[in-house]
């Protein structure tokens, strides 16, 4: 359920995405914060100006989060986004340990008014293969599992 409170930082993230377009970015923006409203971090999309494709403001909040908070914290944050996150940016999210996401505008209604923004191929993807090569350096790193 999204609370006044949430509309008012929900707000704030559309105008992070409104100010970079000003700047000649992608319109996203999104914003960290904490249970009691205050403001941890803010960032808008610059694919375009990083020449990076990772560089979605979800995916960088995410990435602050995971080295700024501890565990505890993190999950007690919600990030407020100007538009549902991509995949990508939604993986980085679970990772990170945010505890919740409210954004304005789902991936679907991005879609009608950029029809663009859907128009990603999926990319074909093969295996599992070669089990007993790969299992190595996991079963290394996280200790063997009989």
């Amino acid at each position: 359920m999204i609370t006044p409170a949430d509309e008012k930082l929900l707000r704030r993230a559309v105008d992070l995405a409104a100010r970079a377009v000003t700047l000649g970015d992608a319109p996203y923006g999104s914003l960290l914060a904490a249970p009691d409203g205050t403001v941890l971090a803010e960032a808008h999309n610059t694919v375009r100006r990083d020449d990076d494709i990772t560089a979605h403001p979800e995916l960088k909040l995410a990435r602050w989060a995971a080295s700024e908070l501890d565990r505890e914290t993190a999950a007690r944050t919600t990030m407020y986004t100007s538009c549902q996150p991509c995949g990508m940016c939604a993986g980085a999210l679970v990772r990170s340990g945010l505890g919740r996401v409210v954004f304005a505008l789902s991936t679907e209604q991005l879609v009608a008014l950029n029809p663009e923004s859907g128009a990603w191929p999926t990319v074909p993807q093969d295996g599992p293969a070669l089990f007993d090569a790969a299992r190595g350096p996991i079963e290394s790193y996280y200790g063997a599992k009989g």
